[in-house]
């Protein structure tokens, strides 16, 4: 296979629920972008699905997914395994497009390999999500893990989006976080296993490792440009078709991180208050140019639209042509989607 310059990369395994979280995405990719290639590394059982609903042509790449690569450490940390671009951009399937991506490649070429996320995380990071951080802070765990690991600073990741562009230095992060992921238990980090989740957390591995060889990070908010922001209900203006997104982003971090909240009412009484500061309540409504749906609460919002989607494409049986085949009717079709 010939290598393209730039590319889209998804992956699903499991429930048929994750391949069709991967379709509606494309989907709305092609809204703005009929023109880069997207490969879907997935397995036998999902290929067989799109070939079964006519969808395979959603994609110019459909590679199998091994096993032992089915989940989210699996795919993430091997990701030079699965590179079909010279320009790849790795995406989590429970996303939106909401707008043309030629500017994010412009802002992504000078990068070798980046995630997104911020220069410093926070005490959460990959520890305890309660009244255990405090003891995390009192017995300084944080910074013994930098210490014994020698690190200077400890990034936070939201690896719903990764860009490689470098073999070798991709290559080289995915070898350092299976490492630091192997060292766990010299570390503060929690296992998501006791959380009651179902898979193993990737992100605190590829902070470490990112650290570790001094690559940078591609910072989660940039205002006008950011490249993903969280769907949060009550600062999300939508439509059911995500064709108009726009999403209230305040300017102080600190008043931003309030969204995170479970309790709404607490949240949007915090917001009240903090927001009454001259300059705290500054915000902008912005369109990035990806809105995901990774907090679990909101998560039925996008896998209704996802649902809505691939019922929809499987009663028309449509054939989407991508790349330089993909014409201007079959956009106009897409876009009624």
């Amino acid at each position: 296979m010939t290598m393209e310059s730039e590319g889209y990369v998804y992956h699903s395994y499991g429930d048929e629920a994750h391949l069709r979280h991967a379709v509606a995405s494309v989907v709305t990719l092609r809204r703005y972008d009929p023109r880069r290639a997207v490969a879907l590394y997935c397995p036998p059982t999902h290929q067989a699905l799109l070939r079964q609903h006519g969808l395979d042509s959603l994609f110019h790449v459909i590679g199998s997914l091994p096993d032992d690569s089915c989940s989210i450490v699996g795919f993430k940390h091997n990701l030079h395994k699965f590179k079909p671009f010279e320009k790849s951009l790795y995406l989590d399937s429970d996303m939106v497009w909401c707008k043309n991506p030629d500017r994010l490649w412009m802002l992504l070429a000078p990068y070798s390999f980046t995630a997104t996320g911020l220069n410093m995380a926070d005490a959460y990071f990959g520890g305890p999500k309660g009244a255990g951080v405090i003891c995390d802070w009192l017995f300084n765990r944080r910074g013994t893990t930098m210490n014994h690991f020698g690190l200077t600073h400890l990034p936070r990741i939201q690896a719903g989006m990764i860009y490689a562009q470098d073999n070798v230095a991709t290559a080289a992060v995915c070898r350092s976080a299976a490492e630091f992921l192997a060292q766990r238990s010299k570390t503060h980090f929690r296992s998501r296993l006791n959380e009651g989740r179902k898979e193993e957390s990737c992100e605190w591995s590829l902070a470490m490792a990112l650290s570790t060889l001094r690559m940078p990070i591609f910072p989660w908010f940039q205002g006008y440009d950011s490249p993903q922001l969280d769907f949060v209900e009550g600062l999300t203006d939508f439509e059911p078709a995500f064709r108009q997104v726009v999403c209230k982003l305040y300017c102080d971090r600190f008043v931003y991180s309030l969204r995170s909240l479970a309790s709404r009412p607490l949240r949007d009484a915090l917001l009240t208050v903090f927001t009454s500061i001259p300059g705290k309540g500054d915000f902008m409504e912005v369109t990035p140019f990806i809105i995901h749906f990774g907090t679990l609460r909101c998560k039925s919002v996008f896998t209704n639209f996802a649902g809505w989607i691939w019922r929809d494409l499987v009663d028309r049986r449509l054939e989407v042509i991508s790349g330089a085949r993909y014409g201007e009717a079959d956009q106009q079709q897409l876009a009624c989607a």
